[in-house]
């Protein structure tokens, strides 16, 4: 299978989902020597002269209290790996609050593997923070299976809950030699993307498609074309990208989701008319992998200088 890699994907780290369900497995994998911890502050990830920081045990006190209040990664390089939440109190000395940063910031830092494999930790610390209750009965809950399973405390209940991804289309609508960008009110000025949208209960990703298209730009798509998926851990979300062909042309911007839409020639892209979205985002990859089809400059040659600023979008 050809995989498609894109940033936040491709971490190198071989997960092992069958050690969760064994205690002494995990409990040996957590003495080891050569063990690392990825901490996890306010959702932020520690960096360190543009490399993951992979802490050694004894730069964590707190790592003393056993891998069951900790996420097993998994092992990368042979070396098992955890993620590990860091209380919201003030920091030991060695593990400066600027060495923490945000994974937007961090994707710019470090390698694409290591930006994927902080996501990942981070993906999991925010899940288990977001379910610290019983969604049936209010009951804490506690970790198990190596971080990968909240279990209700209410032995009554016993309710067990899952990490949660969502999914969501993004799709890279063309017609001819247009394709169709829109723009939130929220982006910076001059920023356009493409159109995307959660996938709803009881729809297929052709259905969200087609939905997603109509309800933001009143266009209408036919045959949706599979291109590729990106982790997007803002929150926790799954891109799953397409290419559309149009139907129709006329734009109407039905829900308010949008503030403005175009369509978009090669030419018109080439005169910088509008802000592209950053090449770390799928959006990009969609208007890249269309804009590359025909002859002529490739996009990443001359959009790198005028993709970045302000909050990425999708």
């Amino acid at each position: 299978m050809t995989i498609t890699r894109l940033t936040f994907s491709g971490a190198g780290i071989e997960r092992l989902a069958e050690l969760r369900q064994l205690p002494q497995a995990l409990a040996a994998a957590y003495a080891e020597a050569e063990t690392r911890f990825l901490p996890v502050w306010q959702s932020r990830c520690l960096v360190r002269d543009g490399l993951v920081a992979d802490c050694r045990r004894e730069e964590l006190a707190m790592v003393a209290t056993g891998h069951e209040s900790m996420v097993f990664l998994g092992r990368r390089a042979g070396r098992a790996l955890f993620a590990v939440r860091l209380g919201d109190e003030q920091l030991p000395a060695h593990l400066p609050s600027a060495g923490f940063l945000g994974l937007r910031e961090i994707a710019s830092q470090v390698s694409e593997a290591d930006a994927a494999l902080l996501a990942y930790a981070r993906a999991m610390i925010l899940w288990q923070e977001r379910h610290r209750y019983c969604g049936v009965c209010g009951a804490p809950n506690q970790p198990a299976e190596g971080g990968f399973v909240m279990v209700c405390s209410d032995a009554s209940c016993a309710q067990r809950c899952f990490p949660r991804i969502d999914p969501a289309v993004i799709v890279l609508v063309h017609r001819g030699d247009r394709c169709l960008l829109g723009r939130q009110a929220s982006w910076p000025e001059g920023r356009f993307s493409t159109i995307a949208g959660f996938v709803e209960p009881g729809e297929s990703l052709e259905e969200a498609v087609i939905r997603e298209v109509r309800e933001e730009t009143n266009i209408a798509v036919a045959a949706a074309t599979y291109m590729a998926s990106q982790p997007w851990p803002f929150p926790s979300a799954l891109m799953l990208g397409f290419h559309a062909a149009a139907q129709s042309s006329d734009i109407r911007l039905n829900d308010g989701e949008l503030i403005e839409a175009r369509w978009l020639s090669r030419a018109d892209i080439l005169a910088r008319q509008v802000l592209l979205p950053p090449p770390i985002s799928i959006a990009y990859r969609l208007i890249e992998s269309w804009f590359d089809q025909s002859p002529g400059p490739r996009l990443a040659s001359f959009a790198t200088d005028w993709t970045s600023g302000g909050p990425v979008p999708r």
